[in-house]
């Protein structure tokens, strides 16, 4: 039984060959093939065939493989009934931000109505970011600027997750070292740590590298220097760049820890922040919620996705920051959902409530 606005036709490889430039390599006597055409998905392809191009994902088998067409929508290695009852059980959306719902200062045209279509379908949401780099305060700020109204309890940064683990870890530790922007500071001092100076008199308890888009070159020499010492060294977060809608490569907390890595030897005694799934841990504990009952929506695979898979939750990659299209389709294993943006994964999730 095909879902609706699935066609079954049967193609010989000639035929494909002119379709998609390409033949399958199946067995003498095996050349006829079924293609699935599901436009807003992909071309689900049943053969014997023994080998397959780049092109092609794996699917479970070897008689089961799928062409990652290019996305006009979005597209899943699940089957659409499949997908759509995975996408029944979601009763809430954590968001990654940068990326995702904004670009720098500029809200994508689709998040609004995003967000106003959970609220329609009963699905709750938070606002999830590995960029430690502004307070809480400051990220209400911004998202009330951008015309999003959130509380305080709907947000969850890696300064925050950095905050519990140095909490639960290092009780004692009051002094940080901090390589991180004043806002970022400041959310750790309200928290009532103290920010060491850059002094080698003034010896920090633990040493914190971050997204410091205020990095200074006798800052990051004074981190070197106490991570050779041996202290305690947390990174808040892995991420290589900052998505930015500006002509310019934001370097992030996981370049600053390689370049830190490169002056001393010492990798961080911990990386914090996506993919880690403890940072699902508080969404499923406030909300009562299972993990298969969260949706992940970010827009890298590393960060991101990984985490939803870690956490055992729906994780679905965006193509409207960081990750091309290419690399997408390259991904091994692949997302459970890939779409355009927010709003294809929002029609996914309309279709699967009835809405």
């Amino acid at each position: 039984m095909l879902p609706p606005g699935k066609k079954q036709i049967n193609l010989h490889c000639a035929r494909l060959i002119r379709i998609f430039g390409f033949a399958l390599d199946t067995p003498s006597g095996h050349n006829q093939t079924k293609v699935c055409f599901c436009p807003r998905l992909f071309v689900s392809l049943r053969s014997p065939a023994r080998s397959m191009r780049p092109d092609f994902t794996n699917l479970r088998n070897r008689t089961k493989i799928t062409f990652m067409a290019t996305i006009d929508s979005y597209r899943s290695p699940f089957p659409h009934e499949e997908l759509l009852e995975r996408a029944r059980r979601i009763r809430h959306v954590a968001l990654d931000m940068d990326g995702t719902i904004y670009m720098g200062m500029s809200l994508f045209p689709w998040t609004k109505r995003f967000l106003s279509d959970l609220t329609e379908m009963g699905i709750g949401y938070s606002f999830l970011t590995n960029n430690p780099s502004k307070s809480i305060a400051d990220y209400l700020h911004k998202l009330e600027t951008l015309g999003i109204e959130a509380t305080r309890e709907e947000m969850y940064t890696t300064a925050l997750a950095t905050i519990d683990y140095i909490r639960s870890h290092y009780p004692t530790a009051k002094r940080l070292f901090l390589l991180g922007t004043p806002s970022m500071i400041s959310e750790f001092e309200a928290a009532g740590f103290e920010s060491t100076a850059d002094s080698a008199e003034d010896v920090p308890d633990v040493v914190v590298a971050a997204f410091d888009m205020t990095l200074t070159y006798p800052r990051l020499c004074r981190a070197a220097w106490w991570a050779s010492q041996g202290i305690p060294y947390i990174a808040t977060n892995p991420d290589r760049v900052c998505p930015t809608d500006q002509p310019v490569v934001l370097v992030d907390c996981g370049s600053i820890c390689k370049c830190l890595e490169h002056a001393t030897g010492r990798t961080p005694d911990i990386v914090l922040g996506k993919p880690d799934p403890n940072m699902l841990t508080g969404i499923k504990e406030r909300f009562g919620l299972r993990a298969d009952e969260i949706a992940m929506v970010g827009d890298r695979i590393y960060t991101d996705v990984a985490m939803a898979r870690n956490a055992g939750a729906l994780g679905v990659l965006v193509l409207s920051g960081e990750t091309t299209e290419e690399v997408a389709s390259a991904a091994d294993p692949q997302p459970d959902v890939t779409a355009l943006s927010l709003k294809e994964f929002g029609e996914l999730l309309k279709e699967a409530h009835g809405k």
